[in-house]
């Protein structure tokens, strides 16, 4: 089922390079799929695929930063799909948006390779807790398919050489560790920092098939500059404000 025109907002991302359509209840997309998208370090011409795209915002804010992507995204939910097609067209962005679950993975993309596997995994694993009263915003936020098979489905669709980025939550970091152990090498983590002093809140963890490189932990990203929240401002550090509102490339 479809969202009505009255259910939705059009929001900017990028410092209004890019807008979107998203539920006003439900998973609104926030900061994280646009450190996710910075990550990915695509050229023109490569293909990169996205598990679980909900209304597009990492797919289309990596297609805004780069051209000439082939840029394809899968989502569970039909309403999700559709905005992203729509958000897609609104931008004026390519993108293939394809309905289906990726623990069942459809036909189409199984016989497809790709140079960049990209996702935003549900961070709460199954039960506990007090599911949200969205549907929409239960499947973005709690897991229905384990990491694991994430994280297999993300391998499978790489080229040798390819690379997959996960954004995660930092509490989740050994699990999906676990799950990309001895499948692909050359894992680099970054985790993001609120303020300085605090711990990190999430990891971007990117890996390579074929890899042989060193496991590399980097210094965080400290998104704010403040010592603590004081007041509803853009308090965002020069470094986290140039990925967010000017769309530059989060070098690790």
């Amino acid at each position: 089922m479809g969202f009505t025109q009255d259910e939705l907002t059009r929001d900017g991302f990028l410092g209004g390079a890019l807008h979107l359509w998203q539920p006003r209840k439900g998973y609104r997309a926030a900061s994280d799929p646009v450190f996710l998208a910075a990550s990915v370090a695509a050229r023109p011409g490569a293909r990169v695929l996205e598990l679980g795209c909900g209304a597009g915002a990492a797919i289309l804010c990596l297609g805004r930063r780069v051209e000439g992507l082939g840029l394809s995204g899968l989502e569970l939910q039909p309403g999700y799909a559709d905005l992203a097609r729509r958000n897609a067209a609104a931008n004026g962005i390519e993108a293939r948006i394809i309905e289906g679950d990726l623990a069942e993975m459809p036909a189409t993309l199984r016989q497809e390779s790709f140079d960049h596997v990209i996702a935003n995994p549900p961070y709460l694993e199954a039960g506990g807790g007090t599911p949200a009263r969205d549907t929409g915003r239960e499947a973005a936020f709690r897991e229905a398919t384990p990491l694991a098979i994430w994280a297999d489905a993300a391998i499978r669709r790489l080229k040798p050489g390819g690379t997959l980025t996960f954004i995660q939550r930092s509490e989740r970091l050994a699990d999906l560790l676990a799950a990309l152990d001895g499948r692909v090498g050359s894992i680099e983590v970054k985790p993001l920092v609120p303020r300085v002093g605090q711990p990190a809140t999430r990891v971007l963890v990117v890996a390579t098939k074929g890899g042989r490189g060193a496991f590399k932990l980097h210094s965080p990203l400290i998104l704010h500059d403040a010592a603590c929240h004081d007041g509803d401002r853009d308090s965002y550090s020069p470094e986290a404000r140039a990925i967010l509102r000017d769309g530059h490339p989060l070098i690790f």
